[in-house]
């Protein structure tokens, strides 16, 4: 579904990717794992249009979308859910997941995915009219990744989903992913710090460090590998 192709990418005179290739095949759950600065958040901006690669290609179900604005891609499948959430503080629950589907011309189709969203995150139903800023780091992880789904993404990337987040909320968000992943079948992409989890839940990895893969493999072999254990996974 997705082929990333050699892709580098600057930032001013550093280079952040040195020539990534990646594949994501439709229906999986595939992670890229890799410590701070490694590369992983750049990839994913560089996917879904927020960042232009110097370099290379993307091919999204077939077709180059290096270089398409990011609103063009939403329009195509392709969602991202952004590191820090980025909810609209000042704006109900009701009102952001309103906002993830501000493509969306179907009443109808916004009412279905509206009530699929709140029976995948019921918390978020019984918070519907509270200000965003004021839920706790995880209700906020379960509203973005609600948003995205409310513009009836069929690849979705995920970007540290875990992070600031009390572990047994952490737990709960993982369990969820995995539902969205097989009930609806979306394709899903995920950057996560916690290696031992994200490889739990996917099915494939890749290991990034300074801007280049240096490790490709099942997750089962990848949290096997001694490298990966102990540079990663605290082994």
């Amino acid at each position: 579904m997705l082929e990333v192709r050699n892709l580098t990418l600057n930032y001013g005179a550093i280079t952040a990717l040195q020539g990534i290739s990646l594949t994501v095949k439709q229906g999986a759950i595939v992670t890229l794992i890799g410590g701070n600065g490694a590369g992983k958040t750049t990839t994913l901006r560089a996917i879904s249009g927020l960042l232009k690669g110097r370099g290379g290609e993307i091919l999204y179900e077939g077709k180059n979308i290096a270089g398409t604005p990011a609103h063009k891609l939403v329009a195509r499948g392709l969602a991202h859910v952004p590191e820090g959430r980025m909810v609209f503080a000042n704006l109900t629950v009701l009102e952001n997941l309103k906002m993830g589907a501000y493509l969306v011309r179907d009443k109808a189709a916004i009412h279905r995915e509206m009530e699929y969203v709140f029976s995948v995150f019921p918390r978020l139903k019984e918070r519907e009219q509270q200000l965003s800023g004021t839920l706790s780091g995880g209700e906020q992880q379960m509203l973005a990744i609600g948003r995205a789904l409310m513009s009836k993404p069929r690849f979705l990337m995920l970007d540290e989903p875990s992070l600031g987040i009390a572990p047994l909320l952490v737990q709960k968000i993982f369990e969820k992913i995995v539902e969205i992943n097989r009930q609806q079948g979306i394709t899903i992409l995920l950057v996560e710090q916690n290696a031992n989890l994200a490889l739990e839940v996917s099915s494939y990895g890749y290991v990034l460090e300074t801007g280049r893969i240096i490790l490709e493999d099942t997750s089962a072999r990848l949290r096997d590998n001694p490298q990966v254990q102990s540079a990663y996974l605290g082994g």
